[in-house]
């Protein structure tokens, strides 16, 4: 297993930045949220630029306005054009929303019949992510927000799943028997591990109120060998480099002594229910 950093974790700084403070630390490598930099850029230089420093495990299709890259599906085919181009192999992209009116966008998700092929060309994994429950009503204002009717888009239409700890927590916060579900449906290749509680989102493990630990004990006995990609919010870390880096040391830490396989571990049975 591979366990990457969100370059969002650490926003607040210039890329380069991030992708060196996560060097530091130890991680495998990062997921890349294509954001603002890339306006005004050579995408592509930029992507191999940053790779060259760790290895860009999974991009981030873009969640806001970028200046040049059109709408959610013209920055989602530039993305697979550059993924291809720079050798990264995952994509993550979010549903649309149909809270945001976001009409056009859902009736092309629904006109793909196999996204690998199709958007990816068969050279890039394509993965999109659960969304979470929020205000206070807990509404969630995307599509498929439902595990078994996400599950079977994602199957039906063959596209994988960035699997979102604090996403799915924020509906429910025993959220295990539904990575369950998923991990069974043979999908996910990317998990976003963070904490969540009271309304807040992307918060450091223990911070929140989720099973976290457990959770990890679980995805320990599964076959499980894709990416782990720590998302946490900027706003948790205090404001001294150095401590940000001690912190984020003694979280990796923590994800690879709980996610550690035994030495001559059986292979793990599925599972139908969390335990």
């Amino acid at each position: 297993m591979r366990i990457s950093m969100s370059a969002g974790t650490l926003f607040i700084f210039p890329l380069e930045k991030v992708l060196a403070m996560a060097a530091e630390v130890g991680f495998d490598g990062v997921e890349l949220v294509i954001n603002r930099e890339f306006q005004k850029v050579n995408a592509r230089r930029l992507v191999k630029e940053l790779a060259q420093t760790l290895p860009i495990l999974s991009i981030h299709a873009p969640f806001m306005a970028i200046d040049g890259w059109g709408n959610q599906i013209d920055s989602l085919k530039r993305c697979v054009e550059i993924a291809v181009d720079c050798g990264v192999p995952l994509i993550n992209f979010h549903p649309p929303s149909w809270l945001g009116g976001e009409i056009g966008y859902w009736r092309w998700l629904y006109r793909i019949n196999d996204f690998q092929k199709e958007i990816g060309g068969d050279q890039v994994a394509l993965t999109l992510e659960n969304m979470p429950w929020t205000g206070k009503y807990k509404i969630n204002g995307y599509i498929l927000a439902e595990t078994g009717k996400l599950i079977d888009f994602l199957q039906e239409r063959n596209l994988y799943l960035t699997f979102d700890c604090t996403h799915m927590g924020s509906g429910r916060a025993n959220f295990i028997n539904d990575f369950y579900l998923c991990y069974n449906s043979g999908r996910i290749r990317n998990i976003h591990f963070s904490d969540y509680g009271h309304g807040r989102q992307h918060l450091l493990p223990g911070h929140g109120i989720l099973p976290l630990t457990r959770f990890l004990n679980h995805l320990r006995n599964t076959a499980y060998n894709e990416t782990l990609t720590l998302e946490l919010s900027p706003h948790e870390f205090p404001k001294d480099e150095q401590i940000i880096i001690q912190s984020l040391k003694e979280i990796l830490g923590y994800l690879r002594r709980e996610t550690a396989k035994p030495d001559h571990a059986e292979p793990p049975e599925p599972h139908q229910t969390a335990v």
